[in-house]
């Protein structure tokens, strides 16, 4: 698609305007306190705002709607352990920080442990924020030089070199400030598509029908109290998991940490942390909703078997072409079903036609799968020729059906058929709102939510690279040093590698790939060390006669056993957050006794 030139207007406008802002507000930061902690000058208000937008990434908006619009409005129970996360981040971590006037949440290690433990702590991070910092540009720019036809380096480039301007120029407080401005961007454009939203939905069809509509599909199922293991998000994942996973990333994630230690005192900082407890999970429900009022929007408006164009162009020129076409005409009679079921719905409040719409809802699913069934066959012949042996070895089977190895073999191709849905090349549920914003809103909006995505990608680009260079410079480099450096040295340190971890994310960015769905990779690779952090901390603050070494080699061993127990899948992701922090200290304590003992 050709975005029309006021888009492109209002797009460029937008980022060059956050740009220039952010450099030339923080042209003067030469110190290590300005440059590291900003001067110790922000406000409340900026401190929630900046906290927000570190985590409110380009993924947070095309992934989350994706999810809202298949799955509904459970994804929010992720949030919910934030709240008391941030609570209790303000009550042990801040005053903690506070008094040390640390400059990294890793500096406090070397305090209570050791120079290795610190080191280690540091490293994990680097490793965990520097994949992710590439996500965070990959994210936008894979989905974006799809939609617009623009070549996916190109983009990775542009995205990359833009945070790096400002970012090298002024260091902590260019993040700040620049946040805040990127924050406003993100509230107005996602406001106005709500807005659009609305109004697109036919006028019979008030606010309150639109989420009845919603719900029978399934759409409005928020709160799940199930403690079954297979579903990633329930009530108790979001407030055990999820306050585990929390308190991990504000409290020892140095590009949250760093956010809030630019404070002007202590008060302020813990402010910042409880507006954006209140705050998080409100938005991340309006950015759900947003999503279901898309789902509802195509109840009354043909949507595409698949979002991808790319995909469904492949798949209609191959040999299943004729199979697929088939689909879609299968497609179109369902959506005039749905269509006339729904406005019934609007007109009365009917449990029969709920739940013939909640069957007609069973079948399009089914009709997705199937379609990415076929494109997956169209593009991968080994995963053809693959099915098609398990297929036929299913059929010689089948005379026994009673027979484990036809129970076997028919699994293994029923989670066959299903894997067709994870592809790069099928998964569409990332591009599902990039494509409704392209093709119903009007010129002008277009181009300011797409500056939304990339404002949110540039502002959780920025907050991770400068966190990376701050570890690096401090915990690393400047703790290594054989004499001490004057505050220009240090500085000058800090922007290179800066530099550097920005080349880093591009090159990282230029050679990712899609997972099943963005926002749960970006999840998946903090739960495999945010666990494991979180126990060090916790051990240093609660546990005084653990010594360096206990914790040390106990911080290795859980590392190794929770990227095992991620490989084969032990438990849903974010239980991995729990699991790391009990195991961490466990070991520990038993490294301690052993020791003492010997």
């Amino acid at each position: 698609m050709t975005l029309d030139w006021r888009d492109w207007i209002v797009l460029i406008a937008t980022l060059l305007a956050i740009v220039g802002y952010g450099t030339w507000k923080t042209r003067n930061s030469r110190t290590a306190q300005d440059y590291i902690k900003g001067g110790n000058s922000t406000k409340w208000w900026t401190i929630g705002l900046s906290v927000m937008a570190t985590q409110a990434s380009a993924i947070t908006f095309l992934s989350t709607t994706g999810q809202a619009f298949s799955d509904g409005m459970g994804f929010v129970q992720f949030y919910f352990g934030l709240p008391i996360a941030m609570v209790i981040i303000c009550l042990v971590f801040i005053p903690l920080y506070h008094r040390l006037k640390v400059y990294t949440a890793y500096e406090f290690l070397e305090n209570r442990f050791d120079l290795k433990t610190r080191s280690l702590a540091a490293i994990l991070f680097l490793i965990q924020r520097g994949l992710a910092a590439g996500i965070t540009i990959f994210a936008p720019a894979i989905i974006l030089s799809i939609v617009l036809d623009i070549n996916i380096i190109y983009l990775n480039i542009i995205i990359g070199v833009l945070v790096i301007i400002y970012t090298v120029s002024g260091g902590t407080k260019a993040v700040t400030v620049t946040q805040k401005q990127q924050m406003f961007v993100i509230f107005a454009g996602m406001l106005a598509a709500l807005f659009i939203i609305l109004n697109l939905i036919p006028e019979d069809v008030s606010f309150t029908k639109a989420l009845d509509i919603a719900g029978a599909s399934g759409r409005m199922e928020v709160l799940d109290f199930s403690f079954d293991l297979e579903n990633r998000y329930t009530v108790w994942t979001g407030i055990i998991g999820g306050t585990f996973l929390m308190l991990s990333y504000f409290g020892t994630d140095q590009s949250q940490v760093q956010r809030y230690l630019s404070g002007k005192s202590m008060k302020e900082m813990q402010m910042g942390l409880i507006f954006n407890g209140l705050l998080k999970v409100p938005m991340q429900f309006f950015i759900l909703l947003v999503g279901v009022m898309v789902f509802v929007f195509y109840q009354f408006n043909p949507a595409p078997l698949n979002f991808i164009d790319a995909s469904t162009e492949t798949v209609l020129a191959s040999e299943y072409g004729e199979d697929y076409r088939a689909l879609q005409d299968k497609q179109n009679t369902l959506f005039l079903q749905k269509k006339e079921l729904s406005m019934k719905l609007a007109k009365t409040d009917d449990e029969l036609v709920r739940k013939e719409l909640q069957a007609l809802d069973d079948v399009d699913r089914a009709n997705r799968l199937e379609s990415k069934f076929l494109i997956k066959k169209a593009i991968d012949p080994e995963y053809t020729s693959e099915y098609n042996t398990l297929k036929a070895e299913v059929e010689r089977l089948k005379t026994n059906p009673e027979s484990e190895a036809y129970i076997t073999k028919s699994e293994e191709l029923e989670d066959l058929y299903k894997d067709a849905a994870k592809d790069t090349q099928t998964n569409d549920r990332d591009y599902m709102f990039i494509r409704f914003v392209l093709n119903n809103l009007p010129v002008g909006l277009i181009g300011l939510l797409l500056a939304v995505i990339l404002s949110a990608a540039m502002s959780s680009t920025a907050s991770e690279i400068n966190a990376l260079a701050t570890i690096t410079s401090i915990d690393l480099y400047g703790r290594n040093l054989k004499e001490e450096k004057g505050d220009t040295h240090m500085v000058t340190a800090t922007k290179w590698f800066t530099l550097g971890w920005g080349i880093i994310a591009i090159i990282i960015a230029c050679f990712a790939n899609l997972a099943e769905n963005l926002i749960q990779l970006v999840n998946i690779i903090g739960s495999i060390f945010y666990g494991n952090v979180l126990g060090i901390f916790l051990l240093a603050f609660f546990f005084k006669y653990i010594k360096a070494n206990a914790v040390f080699v106990g911080a290795l061993i859980t590392q190794v056993i929770i990227v095992i127990g991620w490989w084969f899948d032990w438990m849903p992701y974010l239980w991995l957050n729990l699991f790391g922090c009990v195991l961490v200290i466990i070991i520990a304590h038993i490294l301690q006794i052993f020791n003492k003992n010997k």
